[in-house]
């Protein structure tokens, strides 16, 4: 399986909080900051396709909690049946199974979790695909797990805020794969990793 992350992200790199003020952490103020830009056809059709070559999602913890308060209350619409029917992965220090109240969730233990990430990887399979989940990303780039990032660049800056990109001064290449610009002044860029040699 590939790994693949879909992620809102301003022009100064930020992605907390792209669409609700969920979270305040650093006192970020411009919850929902997305919203503005996103149009159905580019940036929603970017992250619908990236859905429909997910064989899983995988998420942190509070990205979970978010979207477990808003996809099963939209069953019926394509997508939120989409969202809620695919398998999940969810990494925690501190959830038990128990937590996970739907069928088709499993709970990768934090501590365990970029090992568990490598055996997802080498089985066959469509894309294991993240949604947010900055912390999780950030750790997958930082230990050359990540296959592709689909970036949605917003029109913005923010001035501050959380980051997925690893600042340990490391040379991580990608590849440009494509770029596709919504009339809302947003950009959706597919990215892949350049093995190193």
């Amino acid at each position: 399986m590939r790994t693949v992350a879909s992620e809102f992200i301003s022009l100064d790199g930020v992605v907390q909080a792209p669409g609700e003020p969920e979270d305040t952490d650093d006192d970020f103020a411009h919850g929902g900051w997305s919203l503005p830009y996103v149009d159905p056809e580019v940036v929603g059709g970017a992250f619908e396709g990236a859905l429909a070559k997910a064989d899983a999602l995988l998420c942190g913890e509070r990205t979970w909690q978010t979207m477990a308060t808003l996809w099963p209350e939209r069953a019926g619409e394509i997508f939120a049946d989409r969202m809620n029917a695919v398998r999940a992965y969810v990494v925690s220090g501190t959830l038990v199974e128990s937590d996970l109240p739907w069928p088709n969730m499993r709970l990768i233990p934090a501590g365990e979790a970029m090992d568990r990430i490598e055996d997802l990887r080498a089985t066959p399979g469509g894309d294991l695909l993240i949604a947010g989940s900055p912390r999780l990303v950030r750790s997958l780039l930082t230990e050359g797990l990540l296959d592709e990032l689909i970036l949605m660049r917003m029109p913005v800056l923010l001035g501050g805020g959380m980051s997925i990109f690893p600042a340990d001064g490391v040379r991580r290449p990608f590849q440009l794969v494509s770029t596709v610009s919504a009339k809302t002044g947003a950009e959706v860029c597919v990215y892949r990793a350049v093995a190193q040699e």
